[in-house]
């Protein structure tokens, strides 16, 4: 039963681990750290008294043998490494990437610009570019946060259990698979961290960019920081949630509205009231003739 429960444990941390984003391990062997000597000039190490039935100390290498740490830098140096992308200037990356969106035709262009470009540190770690799932152009557009683990080896936003839950929401209430669907970062944050204001600010041309393709009515804004970086804002997302307001994004007159991230609510299922609030007030919007449409 112990061994049974011990296995489970593993593969628990196992599945945190790739969860986070950790992938091989350094080395195979067993550096001994407290023997490599990065210790002030003048101090010398003193081994703990051996313990009854402790293991013996590691042997210290030999002149003639190169050291663990040696043998962790050659196989470091022999292992084929991640592509490293230059970051440019945060300046710099912005005026290019205001560039690069402003000559996209099309999504498809956007998409090739983005492949393209390399001002967003992010795209370093990321497996894949997550630039959209929905129809190319839609009277409701819903903006995340940033690619999850399953949506950086897929390469589409929302398809992991947040996105599950998020196609569920919009059948609810009779929106189905008409509706474009992005973040404000195109490429997943170690750790599924939150992107910084930085990260999304780069990123935020070709967003502006995708949405003058898209051609929006109304703009879902899914979680605190998207709603933060579309609105201006610094209010808490239970303060701007079910709201809706007029906005100006890309030479636009938008209809936008935040609510919570479907992500938020799988952590807190009693959240799913005030969503569900927020998606019928969505749904008499989306029912109301505009004033232009009349």
């Amino acid at each position: 039963m112990r061994a049974m429960q011990r296995s489970a444990g593993l593969i628990e941390l196992l599945a945190w681990y790739h969860e986070m984003g950790v992938g091989d391990a350094v080395a195979e062997t067993q550096t001994p750290w407290l023997e490599r000597g990065d210790r002030p000039p003048g101090e010398t190490h003193k081994p703990p008294p051996t313990a009854q039935g402790a293991l013996p100390a590691p042997p210290q290498p030999s002149p003639q043998q190169p050291s663990p740490q040696q043998n962790v830098e050659k196989r470091v140096q022999a292992t084929p490494q991640r592509r490293d992308f230059p970051v440019a200037a945060p300046d710099a990356a912005v005026m290019a990437a205001r560039e690069l969106a402003r000559q996209a035709a099309g999504l498809d262009e956007l998409a090739a610009a983005l492949a393209a470009f390399e001002g967003c540190g992010l795209k370093a770690t990321a497996t894949k570019l997550c630039f959209y799932r929905g129809p190319p152009r839609a009277r409701l557009m819903l903006i995340g946060e940033a690619p999850g683990r399953e949506e950086d080896l897929e390469g589409k936003p929302f398809v992991g259990r947040a996105g599950r839950l998020l196609d569920k929401m919009l059948a609810a209430i009779g929106l189905g698979q008409d509706v474009h669907i992005t973040n404000i970062v195109y490429w997943r944050p170690p750790g599924n961290r939150t992107p910084t204001p930085q990260e999304a600010q780069v990123c935020r041309p070709f967003l502006e960019r995708q949405i003058a393709l898209v051609a929006p009515e109304f703009l879902v804004l899914l979680g605190g920081a998207a709603a933060k970086h579309i609105l201006g804002v610094t209010d808490g997302i239970m303060r701007m949630r079910g709201k809706m307001s007029e906005i100006a994004v890309a030479g636009l007159s938008l209809r936008a509205m935040a609510t919570l991230h479907p992500a938020y609510l799988l952590r807190t299922p009693a959240a799913k009231r005030l969503a569900w609030r927020d998606l019928l007030l969505l749904k008499t919007a989306l029912e109301t003739p505009t004033a232009s449409a009349q």
